[in-house]
């Protein structure tokens, strides 16, 4: 017997068609296929709970059955992003701070009460991807300016970088981490928020260029000397990106498909070479599934090792998150009913898996924890 997975519905959602909606369970009921469009798992906050386990928590290999938890859902914490990004999780705050980088903002999540503060930094610099140092200092990557920055303990605002080594200016900085041996910052640079106004400002040299000033690459920045140093350029556009447990690799989302046809939709593994350094660039995995290809953006890393790589632009039975064991094979999904853009482990014991999807925050629990502090 074929099981047939119906997709989501918010119930609260504006244009939901209630006589579609019945037609759509009627033709189900009668065996016949469920239309795309007519969504049938509501988010709304009276909605039927889902019956366990969560049907989206899919266990591909069974290397993933331990880290799904049999009596846990998929929840919407928050509604109302244009483009939810950049999550990052502030242990002695008990927050998550994320970005909506179209409306030039950030907003915080607190666990205590899941109270939802608009605006907790606005203007954002149109931040994308944001992290914290190992002196609880957040810091954020700007696609206007365009800029690495750090929120000082008294408030102010220190511009980490604004050019790359050879001195030409950051085309769009998206998404880093810190290296806790040296506190160095690394960070991709792949210039989407200098390639339209939604997301930043559309400068001129994107009319003839998908790479608006330079090379996009992946950066390193000295925080002792304030030296930035590209330790690498192979992927098309690299985006998210995220160290493994021992800080012995690190990992790097391509969405150069986005601009550059022959890019592939996979997520690079460098060797970390004297804690400085990046080599042996490879594919680490190929996010097509059953004939698909669709983007990996923001990724985290858990304990054991394994990859949680934010998935989207295919649609629905793939959009959410896909999860990769440390030899690159794909053993489990969380599925979503929105483009899911980033994710991070976060919670009291960080083993509540944050995920930013397009309009919502959405979270699940999961049996492992995230192997950084954010």
């Amino acid at each position: 017997m074929k099981t047939l997975h119906v997709p989501f519905l918010d119930a609260s959602a504006p244009g939901i068609d209630r006589r579609r909606l019945l037609r759509t369970v009627a033709a189900a009921a009668a065996g016949s296929l469920v239309a795309r469009e007519a969504l049938a798992r509501s988010f709304a906050s009276d909605a039927e709970p889902v019956r366990y386990p969560d049907p989206d928590i899919v266990v591909l290999d069974k290397r993933f059955a331990k880290y799904r938890l049999g009596n846990t859902p998929i929840v919407r914490l928050y509604r109302g992003t244009l483009w939810a990004e950049g999550p990052a999780w502030n242990a002695v705050g008990r927050y998550l701070l994320w970005s909506d980088i179209p409306r030039n903002e950030q907003l915080r999540w607190l666990e205590e009460d899941g109270h939802v503060s608009r605006r907790f930094r606005s203007p954002s610099f149109h931040s994308n991807g944001n992290t914290f140092d190992f002196q609880g200092r957040q810091i954020s990557f700007c696609h206007h300016p365009r800029q690495v920055v750090r929120y000082e303990w008294d408030g102010s605002v220190t511009v980490l970088a604004d050019r790359n080594d050879a001195g030409e200016p950051l085309n769009a900085p998206n998404d880093g981490a810190v290296h806790p041996d040296d506190g160095a910052i690394w960070f991709t640079d792949p210039g989407y928020g200098a390639l339209m106004d939604y997301e930043g400002q559309r400068v001129p040299e994107s009319n003839t260029s998908p790479r608006p000033f330079t090379k996009e690459a992946i950066y390193r920045i000295d925080v002792k000397t304030g030296k930035i140093h590209k330790v690498a350029d192979e992927p098309f556009k690299p985006n998210g990106l995220a160290f493994s447990p021992d800080y012995r690799t690190l990992y790097v989302a391509d969405t150069g498909a986005s601009h550059y046809p022959e890019a592939k939709k996979i997520i690079w593994a460098f060797d970390v070479v004297d804690g400085t350094k990046l080599a042996n660039p490879r594919e680490f995995a190929d996010m097509t599934l059953d004939g698909r290809a669709g983007f990996a953006d923001g990724i985290r890393v858990d304990e054991d090792g394994n990859v949680w790589a934010s998935a989207g632009w295919v649609g629905d039975g793939y959009d959410g998150v896909h999860v990769f064991a440390p030899d690159g094979t794909r053993i489990g999904q969380i599925r979503l009913p929105e483009i899911c853009s980033n994710v991070c482990f976060g919670g009291s014991k960080r083993n509540f898996l944050f995920m930013t999807a397009s309009q919502s925050l959405y979270g699940v629990f999961v049996e492992t924890r995230g192997a950084h502090i954010t």
